[in-house]
C-alpha cells in the first residue's frame, strides 16, 4: 500500500499521517459496480473479471473468501502479489511464481497506469479488472465483496447471501464499529507516532474486542445465528491478531487465543468450507515483519506463535 508522490514512493504509513502522529486511511479512487441489473457498465460475466490481491493483506483476503464461499474460483481469475513491498510497492516475482497473469506488469502500479495513464494515488490490492474494457472497476474491498456476494447468483454462484436485507442495519452498525477499531485499529495502534495516538487507538480496539467477546457468549455469530458479512470482514484481523499484530503493532493487552469465544468462532471461521485454503500464513508474517521498516527495522520475523486454527470450537453449542 502505497502512493507515487513526485516520482518517489511512499508507503501508506508514511501518508496517512496528521500532526497528532494519529494513522488516517485514504479512501479507495475506483468505484464503479459490477452488477446482475440489465444494461450496467460492468455486467456480471463468467470469465471476465480479475482480482488482483496479496495474500498478506487483509482487505483483499476478504474478496478471496467471497470468491470461494461463493464458489467463483473459475469464474474470476486471480494474480497474487508478492509479500515484501519494497521501494515500487507491491510488486510481482516470476522466480516466486507470483505473476501478473494479465498483463506481465512487474509491478502494481503499472496495472493502476494501464487503468489510467495519468494516476498518482494510492496503489493498493484487492483490484477488480474488466478484461473486456481494460479498467479497474473497483479497489474498494468492502464493495467488491458486497458485488461478489450476489452478482454471480444467476450464473451458477453458490447459493448463500451474506448481506440479507433483513439484517443490512445491523450489520452496518456493527461493521462501523469493527472497522474503525478493529480492521483500521491495529494499523492505528501500529502506525502510531505518538503516546497519546497509540493510547487513544489500542485502547479503543480492545474495548471492541472486549464488546465482541461478550457479544458471542450469546450467539454464534456477530448477527445473531446468521453467518454474514461482518463475519468475513472481521475474520482476516483475527487471524492475523496473535501472530502479527500483538507483537508488530503494539497490541499486547491480550491475543486473540486468550478470549474463550472469539478464539473459539476465529477457529469455526478457518475451518469453514473453502476458508483455510485462503489462509497463507507464510505471506502473512513476512509481509508485515520485512516491509515496515519503520516498525520493524530489522527485517526479522519471528518463529512463532504456534497457532493451531483446526483444533476443535465450541460454536456447535448453539444449535443444540
Amino acid at each position: 500500500m502505497g502512493q507515487l508522490v513526485n516520482g518517489a514512493w511512499q508507503t501508506e504509513a508514511l501518508l496517512a499521517k496528521n500532526s497528532n502522529g494519529k494513522f488516517k486511511r485514504q479512501d479507495s479512487a475506483f468505484r464503479d459496480w459490477l452488477s446482475s441489473d440489465p444494461g450496467a457498465k460492468f455486467p456480471a460475466e463468467a470469465g471476465r473479471y480479475h482480482l488482483y490481491v496479496s495474500y498478506a493483506c487483509p482487505w483483499a483476503h476478504r474478496t478471496l473468501i467471497f470468491r470461494a464461499l461463493k464458489g467463483l474460483e473459475d469464474m474470476i481469475t486471480v494474480s497474487v502479489v508478492h509479500w515484501h513491498m519494497e521501494d515500487h510497492g507491491w510488486k510481482f516475482s516470476k522466480e516466486d511464481g507470483l505473476i501478473d497473469h494479465l498483463h506481465g506488469h512487474d509491478f502494481m502500479h503499472q496495472v493502476y497506469s494501464a487503468a489510467k495513464p495519468d494516476y498518482s494515488g494510492r496503489v493498493t490490492v484487492p483490484v477488480l479488472w474488466d478484461k473486456k474494457t481494460n479498467q479497474i472497476v473497483s479497489n474498494e474491498s468492502a464493495e467488491i465483496i458486497r458485488m461478489l456476494n450476489d452478482a454471480f447468483d444467476g450464473l451458477g454462484a453458490k447459493a448463500g447471501d451474506y448481506y440479507p436485507e433483513h439484517l443490512r442495519a445491523e450489520i452496518d452498525t456493527v461493521n462501523s464499529r469493527v472497522y474503525n477499531d478493529i480492521n483500521n485499529g491495529v494499523y492505528k495502534s501500529g502506525f502510531a507516532t505518538s503516546q497519546s495516538a497509540y493510547e487513544e487507538a489500542v485502547t479503543a480496539l480492545f474495548d471492541t474486542l472486549d464488546w465482541l467477546e461478550d457479544r458471542l457468549d450469546k450467539q454464534p455469530y456477530l448477527v445473531g445465528d446468521t453467518l454474514t458479512e461482518a463475519d468475513w470482514r472481521l475474520f482476516p484481523t483475527l487471524l492475523r491478531f496473535d501472530p502479527v499484530y500483538h507483537g508488530h503493532f503494539k497490541c499486547n493487552r491480550q491475543m486473540i487465543h486468550e478470549y474463550p469465544n472469539l478464539w473459539n468462532y476465529t477457529k469455526a471461521l478457518y475451518q469453514h468450507p473453502g476458508v483455510k485454503q485462503t489462509v497463507h500464513l507464510d505471506h502473512i508474517k513476512k509481509h508485515y515483519y520485512q516491509s515496515h521498516p519503520s516498525v520493524n527495522p530489522s527485517g526479522v520475523v519471528p518463529l512463532g506463535p504456534v497457532i493451531d486454527f483446526d483444533a476443535p470450537h465450541d460454536r456447535d453449542r448453539f444449535s443444540r
